[in-house]
């Protein structure tokens, strides 16, 4: 007889950082957080540089000893934007498995987009604002890129922009400060793709409601709330602002990085690409004419880990 499946890991490898999630049918089990940086200058030379590969693998390396500690059953491991860039990702993948013995899983930004939709609005009340549900837009700002999602409780259409955290900062961002005109144009780049986005999906300008994930959103929540500490509870439904954003990033890109790290809500390995992220947070809230947005800490790990549970 084959005994049920219990428990599984989802392992998120992305741009800046990698996550771990581990889940029961009762719901989380133990959540890790790791920034390796495994994209580090790929945005620039298509290539997963050596040193990058090494300290990712050894993050790997470290969850895997975690997730047999705590009996899991299944484990998935998903590459999201730095792992499709890059040339070599299959070379990458190859190591990954000698090393921990689990296939890495390379994933469209579709997909991508999907799962963050699934996993963002888990905790969150259906919105009946006004009678029917209206639909939701799920924008999710990684390291590489920025995924967006809209949908009701379903994900219907996914699309992505190639910007996000460490790119942006990568790209755009060569001073410390970074001066205006590399502020304004990071910005300008990130309205400009949104333009042609927002002409082709006119749910995007439909007040839909609009919930933001992952690592630059939560942050620059975050700081504005003035975190000590990571609070989940204080986060998750946090209602961001536009002005909010606005002034947080005003604040933080005009702070010198030794500067910076002294915000509470900021995490000091995050410090570096924060502004980069701002500037893609903000270019959506300008062409958008975004109000404020709804923050959600779950994200793609929740998304992979309901769908790995549920097929079972």
């Amino acid at each position: 007889m084959t005994s049920a499946v219990n428990r599984v890991a989802v392992i998120d490898v992305g741009t800046n950082s990698v996550n771990l999630l581990v889940r029961d049918r009762d719901g989380d089990v133990f959540r890790k957080f790791s920034t390796p940086r495994l994209g580090e200058g790929v945005a620039r030379s298509r290539v997963l540089n050596a040193d990058a590969q090494a300290r990712t693998i050894d993050v790997l390396r470290d969850y895997m000893r975690d997730i047999a500690s705590l009996g899991v059953d299944r484990v998935r491991m998903i590459g999201t934007s730095a792992c499709r860039r890059a040339t070599n990702s299959t070379e990458f993948a190859a190591s990954v498995h000698a090393a921990t013995n689990v296939e890495l899983e390379i994933i469209d930004e579709h997909t991508e987009a999907r799962l963050s939709f699934c996993g963002a609005l888990s905790g969150l009340p259906a919105d009946t604002t006004h009678g029917a549900e209206r639909p939701t837009v799920v924008i999710d700002i990684g390291g590489g890129s920025t995924e967006f999602t809209i949908g009701v409780r379903e994900p219907d259409i996914t699309f992505s922009l190639p910007y996000g955290a460490v790119v942006t900062t990568e790209s755009e961002l060569a001073h410390d400060p970074p001066r205006p005109e590399e502020l304004t144009n990071a910005i300008g780049a990130v309205e400009d793709d949104l333009e042609e986005l927002a002409r082709a999906h006119p749910a995007l300008i439909a007040e839909p409601r609009v919930i933001g994930v992952a690592g630059t959103i939560v942050t620059v929540a975050a700081v504005e709330i003035g975190l000590s500490s990571f609070n989940k509870d204080a986060l998750h439904g946090f209602v961001l602002t536009k002005e909010a954003a606005e002034d947080v990033f005003r604040t933080l890109a005009t702070e010198r990085l030794e500067d910076r790290v002294f915000n509470p809500g900021l995490p000091r390995e995050r410090a570096d690409i924060i502004v980069g992220g701002c500037c893609v947070l903000v270019g959506i809230m300008r062409r958008l004419r975004l109000d404020s947005l709804v923050v959600s800490t779950r994200n793609l790990l929740d998304g992979a880990a309901s769908d790995m549970l549920d097929q079972l």
